[in-house]
């Protein structure tokens, strides 16, 4: 008698939050294989944290360069994968109907979405350990206190990023989100706040780079690696962004 209940126990459908993390797997496998993403996700925050060691730019902060340099290049990871990688993926994607295929299994849009989230913050989880394990041989010394407020913000950066990276893949042709993506993470990297602290930059760009997610998210990093403490306005001004993109994308997303 109990045969039957076993078989239909294993033929049962999949519940909604096995299909995501299903989803999520695969897609954290598929950024993972990509050279390209790799690059922009590991290979180039590595560099720009050398460059910032060893060169003068985050000099009088009170803090060793490393110090300064490690929570703008997490948060720059945070762009790199959430942005710029799931943008690009999500838009080349859209264009060959993957995207309308998998919306309409059982797995859905909601279920969709929430794969790609879950993918970048398990990229993310990578892109920490890696840079923390460079990081530390470097000189870095995070206060203990840091760790929590600095991995919530930088988790809450993360889908702010994704939101907006859906935004442009599912408003603009994929050759448009390629170059609207890899212009933003040049711009927003350089003069966006992120990496480089709103004091250094022009003093045109100073007042403004603390309402956009990657001076908000460098801001917010910075204060709780450097300091051990929480930046309830940078957090406020992430959690807008993340609520405002993420309405934007669910109103004008186009699946094909």
């Amino acid at each position: 008698m109990t045969a039957p209940a076993a078989t239909a126990t294993q033929g049962a459908p999949a519940t909604l939050l096995r299909r995501i993390l299903l989803q999520g797997r695969y897609e954290s496998l598929t950024m993972l294989r990509n050279g390209e993403q790799l690059i922009l996700a590991v290979v180039l925050p590595l560099l720009a944290l050398v460059g910032l060691t060893v060169t003068p730019f985050l000099d009088g902060f009170g803090a060793s360069r490393i110090n300064v340099a490690v929570p703008g290049i997490l948060a720059l990871c945070a762009m790199s994968t959430a942005f710029t990688g799931q943008g690009i993926a999500t838009g080349f994607d859209r264009r060959y109907g993957v995207l309308r295929f998998l919306s309409t299994t059982p797995l859905g849009r909601e279920g969709l979405i929430a794969g790609k989230v879950l993918a970048v913050l398990a990229v993310l989880c990578l892109q920490v350990a890696v840079v923390t394990l460079v990081a530390l041989p470097l000189g870095w010394q995070p206060p203990a206190s840091g760790w929590l407020p600095g991995l919530s913000l930088l988790a809450l950066g993360a889908v702010a990023f994704t939101a907006l990276g859906l935004l442009v893949a599912g408003t603009v042709r994929p050759e448009a989100t390629l170059a609207i993506t890899n212009l933003l993470w040049i711009l927003l990297g350089a003069l966006g706040g992120i990496v480089i602290p709103a004091e250094r930059l022009p003093a045109l760009a100073q007042g403004a780079v603390h309402y956009l997610p990657s001076g908000a998210l460098g801001e917010a990093m910075r204060e709780a690696f450097l300091h051990g403490s929480l930046n309830g306005g940078a957090a406020l001004i992430l959690l807008l962004w993340t609520v405002l993109a993420g309405a934007a994308a669910i109103r004008w997303f186009k699946w094909n």
